[in-house]
């Protein structure tokens, strides 16, 4: 798969990427929002690549793409859809630090959505982020996600406040 936007590709995994994908893990707020995606080291990073790049080809993922900047071909980050169980698939997105508040995620998400729920059959994708993670929810809200609940429900086996929002194909 490769999707170009105006400024970022989406593309496959490379084992070569396992240096970026391991720093732009290590940020305080991968820490605090997904911290079962935090990868202390370059070889952790590798073997969940290599992993990654094997789910290519099934149809149960999860799916995750890194986000590069066209400019410079810098990993920034990833997209993925991830299956959540009884046939429910979520969105998920990270993008390093350094790169936050440019509008990347958005348009990351906007540009993969349509075409992984086209390929894929997929109607409906559920977005989950801590209720905390104010940049999360906006970018879902953003990207056509509708609010569906908000309070204390499970997230990575711990109860936590969470937002979960629904998008739907037009």
């Amino acid at each position: 798969m490769r999707i170009e936007t105006e400024r970022l590709i989406i593309t496959e995994f490379t084992p070569d990427m396992a240096q970026a994908v391991h720093e732009n893990s290590l940020d305080e707020d991968n820490r605090r929002f997904v911290p079962d995606e935090v990868f202390e080291t370059v070889d952790e990073a590798r073997e969940t690549i290599e992993f990654l790049m094997g789910q290519y080809s099934r149809p149960d993922g999860p799916l995750v793409y890194p986000v590069l900047t066209k400019a410079g071909g810098e990993n920034i980050g990833y997209v993925q859809m991830a299956p959540i169980g009884n046939g429910i698939w979520e969105i998920g997105y990270h993008i390093a630090k350094q790169y936050t508040g440019n509008g990347y995620a958005t348009e990351a998400v906007n540009a993969f959505l349509p075409v992984i729920t086209g390929s894929m059959g997929i109607d409906q994708v559920q977005g989950i982020c801590l209720s905390d993670n104010i940049a999360s929810k906006h970018v879902l809200k953003k990207c056509g996600f509708e609010p569906v609940f908000e309070g204390v429900s499970d997230y990575q086996g711990e109860q936590r406040e969470v937002f979960r929002s629904i998008w739907k194909r037009a």
